[in-house]
């Protein structure tokens, strides 16, 4: 019981005691490939040339079914999306995807963890706003729903999108 409240206790807390110490800092370098593709290597310029939303996720992650929809749906809009697929198997994230449709430009498939280490990863889902120079600009713990999307993302996205044209 003493678990689970200490577990809920931290779940509760303000999303800034979680603000991760690389805001305004670089986004890692890293060489990865490609979710969809395994043949194509990614890395940090991949991400720097567009303000982006860099989304953790996983198909072990209950959470991510929840945010998924929302995340279809900024895509819709023109929201550029780049997935971080973390600690997951290949074909089942691309299944997943084929089943809940696709909001990523392109997700890196970060099998071992090895960048989500770098960016300081709790777990999933966590998301990043990533300027056109590779810049991360903000970090959310948690599902993004439309709430947090009005009130912690949009107008920072939309921000540094103009600052882009």
């Amino acid at each position: 019981v003493l678990l689970v409240l200490a577990l809920f206790s931290f779940l509760q807390r303000d999303n800034n005691q979680l603000n991760s110490v690389l805001i305004d800092k670089n986004f890692p370098e890293f060489t990865l490939t490609q979710l969809e593709d395994e043949d194509i290597i990614l890395s940090r310029s991949d991400i720097s040339h567009f303000p982006a939303i860099v989304n953790v996720w996983a198909t072990w992650c209950y959470a991510c079914r929840l945010e998924h929809a929302m995340l279809n749906e900024l895509a819709t809009e023109g929201i550029i999306i780049v997935g971080l697929n973390y600690k997951d198997d290949r074909n089942l994230a691309n299944d997943w995807l084929n089943q809940r449709g696709n909001p990523y430009l392109f997700s890196i498939f970060d099998s071992n963890g090895s960048l989500g280490f770098d960016l300081g990863v709790y777990g999933a889902p966590e998301t990043y706003l990533v300027d056109r120079k590779g810049v991360i600009r903000h970090k959310r713990v948690g599902i993004v729903d439309e709430h947090i999307w009005l009130n912690e993302f949009q107008e920072l996205y939309l921000s540094l999108k103009g600052q882009n044209e």
